[in-house]
């Protein structure tokens, strides 16, 4: 695949301004305009699914921390030290577009009518290099040759998104020796430690390129279906959005979505489970699942337009409809049979491989498809006895209200990000950004430990109830 930089976008729908990234030998620079980042887009030409040859979009931003002006080969070693992020949107069928220009990319779009594009002060790639992938197939501009043929489990899925990694690192070998971290949100809770272990066997078995996996991090990771259907109920009666009888209405029917699970039948699986979530929402009048305070889902708002023109679609050379979707529509159904089975086991694999890969897994508190308690209850599982008997702190502010509630064992850290929804990086940008670089970087969160402040407030108690017997 070529090498295809990216010097300039345009800044709204309309193309009549321009934002620009780094130096074009091409043209004469233009004085006072600010050079952001080298930035590369462009397509991964991979096998499958089946016969059928894919072209999977990507669009790289290298870290802030490296000069856009200075060659690679000049800056080789800042270059190689720096982390390396993968981000993957989930759906299935969603664009990890939307996180670089909603969540934790360089760019915002703004919600006028102009879809003006702005630089984002909060993006992760202030300090590290982040590569967005349009995957699978039919996600964003990423395209099959073979019209209406998608990807239908996730062992092909993660061949495919290795193999487009191979192209990436053989096009520019100036990142091969990065660290490199697989990050995503949502149904990426299923891609991310398919396409980890992926990268590890095909790591240990020495086909093709090695790469330099060091870990993975999810946000509000669809992971353990049965568990998060289960958890979302419990949320949304405890939140005011069920009744006790239709709660009891909908652990009858999850009884079914159970038996179907054990008995492997998980087309039928997906049906009733995806059944019991729009029965949540509609007992709740329909709230937000991925914010339990909103009545509206977020918005992509002017991306198709702006991310379909023609002027975009030029300057990030790509040659496909931009398409979005969350779970609807030929990427979710191709993918029936895998959307209510269990990744759990993945993330214990990779937690306790040999390499001791790291592992992040941040909530948003008020998301109530993904949420916490599924998270913790997975970790608890996996970690076994010592999960439960780690330190939780409260993260904190200098001064104010907590930043989130973070636990550490091993090689795995858990964080809890209170005021948001599922979409961490979009409720809280700056807190989400230092989680992820403490994570990175081994730099503590400054936290407290609430526990010997909670035994005083119990032994008081108990000190006061026996007086008040005596």
């Amino acid at each position: 695949m070529p090498r295809q930089p990216v010097y300039s976008i345009p800044a709204n729908v309309a193309h009549t301004q321009t934002l620009h990234f780094f130096p074009d030998p091409g043209k004469k620079e233009e004085e006072g305009l600010p050079k952001t980042a080298r930035s590369y887009a462009g397509y991964a030409d991979v096998d499958g699914p089946g016969p059928a040859k894919s072209h999977l979009f990507h669009w790289f931003f290298e870290s802030q921390t490296c000069d856009p002006h200075l060659d690679a080969d000049k800056q080789k070693e800042l270059i190689e030290r720096t982390p390396l992020l993968i981000w993957l949107n989930g759906g299935p069928g969603a664009s990890s577009l939307a996180g670089l220009f909603l969540e934790n990319g360089p760019l915002r779009v703004g919600d006028d009518a102009a879809g003006s594009i702005s630089v984002s002060p909060d993006s992760w790639n202030q300090e590290a290099h982040v590569l967005y992938w349009d995957q699978p197939v039919g996600a964003g501009y990423s395209y099959c040759e073979t019209e209406d043929v998608y990807v239908e489990d996730e062992e092909t899925l993660s061949l495919m998104f290795w193999q487009a990694l191979q192209r990436f690192f053989d096009t520019y070998p100036e990142y091969l020796a990065c660290p490199l971290y697989v990050c995503g949100e949502s149904y990426a809770g299923k891609y991310v430690p398919y396409i980890a272990k992926r990268i590890h066997e095909q790591n240990g078995s020495h086909a093709g390129t090695h790469l330099n996996l060091r870990g993975i991090a999810v946000g509000n990771g669809w992971i353990k279906p049965e568990l998060s259907v289960r958890v979302m109920i419990d949320y949304a009666y405890a939140s005011g959005f069920l009744g006790l009888n239709q709660k009891a209405a909908l652990d009858f029917a999850y009884v079914d979505f159970q038996e179907a699970l054990k008995a492997g039948r998980m087309r039928k699986a997906t049906d009733l489970g995806n059944g019991l979530v729009n029965a949540v929402l509609a007992f709740g009048g329909n709230f937000d699942v991925y914010d339990a305070r909103r009545w509206d889902d977020l918005s992509v708002g002017s991306l198709p337009a702006y991310l379909n023109s023609t002027q975009v679609k030029e300057a990030v050379h790509a040659e496909h409809e931009w398409q979005f979707a969350d779970n609807s529509g030929p990427v979710a159904t191709a993918l029936k049979a895998d959307i209510m089975a269990d990744a759990s086991p993945l993330y214990a694999d990779l937690i306790h491989a040999k390499e001791k890969y790291k592992v992040l897994l941040y909530t948003g508190d008020f998301d109530t498809a993904c949420g916490y308690q599924s998270t913790e209850e997975i970790l608890a599982e996996i970690m076994k006895d010592g999960w439960g008997n780690a330190k939780r702190l409260i993260w904190k502010q200098a001064q104010g209200h907590p930043k989130g509630f973070v636990r550490t064992l091993d090689n795995v850290t858990q964080v809890a990000v209170p005021d948001s929804g599922h979409e961490v990086p979009y409720y809280q940008p700056q807190i989400s950004r230092e989680m992820l670089y403490n994570w990175l970087f081994d730099r503590p969160f400054q936290g407290q430990d609430p526990t010997g402040v909670v035994q005083a407030i119990l032994d008081k108690a108990q000190e006061d109830a026996d007086k008040e017997a005596a």
